[in-house]
């Protein structure tokens, strides 16, 4: 067994697996690639390193340097991990409402989380990083949803990973978050086989299904719009909340445990597979389901995870 040089260089080369046993189509496969394999246990360990190699090749961040991002959850745990190991410090914008295995894993990493109003959801902490940002300009704002090294992960990591252990894939299938893993993936795959399909996940319009956002909530991604986004996607699917936590439960009927926004996708895989005579649809298993233990979401009551997941914002 190879030794590796430092946790970093195990980002990527995830496994993909055969999860067609929950295809609609027996003429439909469906593969699932394991992001939760990363070291920091989901697919934005990739975009992480991604954007902070960029900032360091650029002389953006030097030993010391202060980052401010606003997130999620995972990406900012991605960032937390690799800053702790290179001596930078994290601040990371969070809506109040966030679950409290978000906030162990920033604080295990030495993130300092700022907070923003758990209403304004992710919308919100874009806005105060970016305030926060033009007021100190010393500090580094990386900006996942407008750095082109984000997607560019994908289009050097993941989309080659794919095209290399199924080039008979039909469909790429991803939920739509800062819309990174789409365009990065999407084009890879495009540029190799145009008639591949390149479908995005997401909720519908004013719901929320975690680690997903819907483009007509009023915040596109500037990467989004910069990559034609619009142009680069055949089609959307959209899924419910319910749907979403469903699915996620689905998932153990395979072995696969995973987080609530892979639940959303594979619905989405799910109808997409409906949908076509055949084909091999890939997608992609963002996180690990350890991380939304407190969710309930495989144990509790279907009708008070629902509700719950309105009340609090999960990975």
């Amino acid at each position: 067994m190879a030794v590796y040089g430092s946790m970093t260089e195990l980002i990527g080369n995830t496994p993909l697996v055969d999860i067609s046993a929950l295809s609609p189509n027996e003429n439909v496969r469906i593969l699932m690639k394991l992001e939760g394999q990363n070291p920091g246990g989901s697919v934005k360990d990739r975009i992480a390193l991604s954007m902070i190699e960029a900032a360091e090749a650029e002389g953006r961040l030097v030993p010391g340097s202060v980052l401010i991002e606003p997130s999620s959850g995972n990406t900012g745990i991605g960032l937390a991990m690799i800053c702790k190991a290179r001596g930078y410090h994290l601040k990371v914008v969070l809506a109040t409402n966030v679950s409290i295995e978000r906030r162990q894993l920033l604080e295990v990493w030495g993130a300092e989380i700022i907070e923003s109003p758990g209403a304004e959801g992710s919308n919100g902490a874009v806005r105060r990083a970016q305030k926060l940002a033009a007021e100190h300009p010393d500090w580094v704002f990386l900006y996942q949803y407008a750095n082109p090294a984000n997607p560019k992960a994908h289009y050097e990591g993941t989309g080659p990973e794919i095209w290399r252990d199924c080039p008979e894939v039909t469909h790429f299938v991803a939920g739509l978050g800062t819309s990174g893993t789409l365009l990065g993936v999407g084009r890879f795959l495009k540029e190799r086989n145009p008639a591949i399909k390149v479908l995005a996940v997401e909720p519908p319009a004013g719901e929320i299904v975690d680690g997903l956002r819907n483009l007509e909530d009023g915040y596109i991604p500037p990467i989004f719009i910069e990559g034609n986004g619009a142009e680069l996607l055949d089609g959307k699917r959209i899924v419910r909340p319910r749907e979403s936590i469903e699915w996620t439960r689905r998932l153990t009927e395979v072995g696969v445990f995973a987080g609530l926004s892979t639940g959303a996708i594979l619905a989405g895989a799910v109808k997409t597979a409906a949908g076509i005579e055949q084909g091999t649809i890939v997608t992609i298993a963002c996180d690990g389901g350890w991380k939304y233990l407190s969710t309930g979401a495989w144990t509790d009551d279907l009708d008070t995870v629902e509700s719950r997941a309105r009340e609090i914002t999960y990975f």
